[in-house]
């Protein structure tokens, strides 16, 4: 049984939620709403749970002295800090969490991430533009046309330049994008129904 509930559970609200899509009746949509309310109040306990698990491990690596220890005591320094201060001083803004931990501390530092980021991005396409076959040379062709269109000196190359990279991006870029998301929605949903249907069970240990 302590398997055969989870799956049954599983199938039954899986079912239940696919039939909301196909059954507007106000009975199915009014009990699928409070369904959500649920996953909702479920969802704040896995955050419970996945902090007090970040805490767990880090602190067991802190007792152990493993390598870069010194750095899971800033992990957790933050973890408290931030929590304190959103519990005592709220998040709206005006509130030391918003404007000091989040506008001055969170998002240049994001920034930061992404700013090294661009370097690895940049060292990555360098080696894919290596011309060893038509498609690298299809794709170093493209990533040209597009660059340049995206800066002055493009247009002043071509005046239409701009015109022929916005056709890049919106037709053949946009027609791979599509299909990259379909297929990723078609995994998604195959995904979906084998857990429903009991075919995938790695949510149960298995």
């Amino acid at each position: 049984m302590r398997h055969e509930i989870p799956l049954r559970l599983t199938l039954f609200f899986g079912l239940f939620m696919m039939l909301q899509f196909f059954v507007p009746h106000w009975a199915v949509q009014g009990l699928a709403g409070r369904f959500q309310q649920w996953a909702v109040i479920v969802v704040a306990f896995a955050y419970v749970l996945g902090v007090s698990n970040l805490v767990r491990v880090n602190v067991d690596q802190i007792q152990r002295r493993e390598p870069d220890w010194q750095y899971k005591i800033i992990t957790i320094a933050g973890l408290v800090l931030v929590v304190l201060a959103g519990f005592i001083g709220g998040i709206t803004p005006g509130s030391f969490f918003n404007d000091r931990l989040y506008l001055q501390m969170y998002v240049p530092m994001s920034s930061t991430m992404y700013a090294t980021l661009a370097f690895y991005i940049a060292s990555a396409a360098f080696r894919a533009f290596r011309v060893r076959s038509w498609q690298a040379a299809l794709l170093a062709a493209t990533a040209v046309i597009v660059m340049l269109g995206r800066v002055p000196v493009g247009q002043m190359i071509w005046k239409d330049l701009p015109g022929l990279t916005d056709w890049v991006m919106e037709v053949p870029n946009m027609v791979a994008q599509r299909a990259i998301l379909i297929g990723a929605a078609l995994g998604a949903v195959a995904t979906g129904l084998k857990m429903v249907f009991g075919i995938e069970r790695s949510y149960l240990g298995k």
